[in-house]
């Protein structure tokens, strides 16, 4: 009797533990999982040139989540914005890209919960002394250089009008055109401005001003079964510090 006490002791530890954790989260039997990755927004996904390997903030927490729902992340290169429609038609399970939640996008493809919130900012030559603010860039007849497709372009095309944006295909070519003083600035998420601005060290900084706060979430197919148990794990990962962790290695340590 003592020895099955103890298994029964035991036993309700770990299922309170569990529950404690996220224990419903659901097992995918290790079935793969494909995600949708631009390779070219730094530091949220992209090719590290020593390795030849993807890398980013993608690629750890995708992995994470796999690892705690019992399944394997394959990352497929796709191009931006292409991906929306094209996890929306199931070409992917998933997509991880740094990417708004709008209702407009809801139309196309089923959203997680936000694991993230964005901060858009101007992105200007560090040596730009023509404006010191944003709202004084706004005023001017500035050049605005942004990525197709984004909300980024969207707020852009609100602030200063369609005839002040250069449209890019991405934002690395964005940002070169920024540097090669083509455009007079670029719009763009806070943490992916703080990679650019570590790549090209002493060459960049922000305009005073927040123009718009964003919260970002993984893309799905409607009918998708990984909303429900990845939104456990974005909930576990909240609770015991890990997603705190991965934001802290990827927007606040990393060296690009």
């Amino acid at each position: 009797m003592r020895k099955l006490s103890r298994i029964f002791i035991l036993a309700v530890a770990v299922a309170l533990v569990a529950t404690a954790c996220g224990g419903d989260t659901a097992d995918l039997g290790g079935r793969t999982v494909r995600v949708g990755v631009e390779n070219a927004y730094r530091p949220f996904n992209f090719i590290d040139e020593a390795t030849g390997e993807g890398a980013g903030f993608d690629y750890d927490i995708w992995n994470e989540i796999c690892n705690r729902i019992g399944c394997t992340a394959e990352f497929v290169e796709a191009g931006w914005p292409a991906v929306i429609e094209e996890t929306g038609q199931g070409v992917y399970d998933t997509a991880a890209d740094g990417i708004t939640i709008t209702e407009d996008r809801k139309a196309v493809v089923a959203f997680s919960d936000p694991y993230m919130t964005t901060i858009q900012k101007f992105l200007v030559r560090a040596d730009e002394d023509r404006f010191t603010t944003s709202d004084e860039f706004i005023a001017g007849d500035y050049v605005l250089g942004t990525q197709v497709g984004t909300t980024n372009y969207e707020l852009g095309e609100d602030l200063v009008g369609i005839a002040r944006i250069e449209a890019f295909d991405s934002f690395p070519v964005a940002i070169q055109a920024l540097l090669s003083g083509d455009v007079d600035a670029v719009i763009i998420d806070d943490i992916a401005g703080q990679g650019y601005q570590g790549t090209y060290a002493g060459a960049m900084k922000n305009l005073d001003g927040d123009l718009q706060s964003d919260p970002l979430g993984f893309i799905y197919p409607h009918d998708s079964d990984l909303i429900e148990p990845v939104n456990q794990v974005i909930a576990d990962m909240k609770k015991d510090g890990t997603l705190d962790a991965l934001i802290t290695k990827w927007f606040v340590d990393f060296d690009a």
